[in-house]
């Protein structure tokens, strides 16, 4: 299925390139519920998931015709997302920004993960989630939620593939500690 998708990517990708404006909205509305979702946990809100999102895609919408390998478009986007809510992490507050509390509550969006726990086994996933460092939350939300091999996933947070493992390693660790109660993380 992932040599599908990433197919079905590149095709989108190289129909852009080549002069078809609806591939973009196809990329857009394939990628709308996971890019929000990693947004959402990296990020204080829905709010500022959102305007981040915005950001993400113009910024698609501006490159888009400079990416050379349409193959590793998600690894791509994803970097473009996680750099994005990275500079409105580091951005100080202003007047228009707004600081909501991230939402503990939110629903799992990804329709595997519903069908293998509960859905408050998947709350307390999401609040122990939302404990984790930004670096352990992002390896793990890639992997986990988008299935991301460890070689995408370097590409997007920008380091080797055997960071990523320890990462995973650490986070995965970390979070099994938050489950079971421990706050030594």
């Amino acid at each position: 299925m992932e040599k599908l998708d990433r197919l079905s990517d590149k095709l989108l990708v190289l129909r852009y390139q080549t002069g078809d404006a609806d591939a973009l909205g196809r990329l857009a509305r394939k990628y709308y519920a996971p890019l929000t979702y990693f947004l959402r946990r990296l990020l204080d809100g829905p709010d500022e998931a959102e305007e981040t999102l915005q950001d993400v895609w113009l910024t698609v919408l501006r490159n888009l015709h400079t990416l050379r390998n349409p193959t590793s478009f998600r690894a791509w986007l994803y970097r473009i997302a996680r750099n994005a809510a990275y500079d409105r992490i580091r951005k100080p507050p202003g007047p228009t920004r707004w600081n909501a509390q991230a939402d503990t509550e939110t629903a799992v969006e990804d329709e595997q993960l519903d069908s293998l726990i509960s859905q408050a086994d998947a709350a307390a996933i999401h609040r122990c989630l939302d404990q984790l460092s930004h670096a352990h939350k992002e390896v793990l939300m890639l992997r986990f939620f988008e299935d991301m091999p460890y070689d995408e996933i370097a590409a997007v947070v920008g380091c080797k593939k055997g960071t990523v493992r320890s990462r995973i390693h650490y986070a995965k660790r970390s979070l099994r500690a938050l489950m079971e109660g421990k706050e030594d993380v």
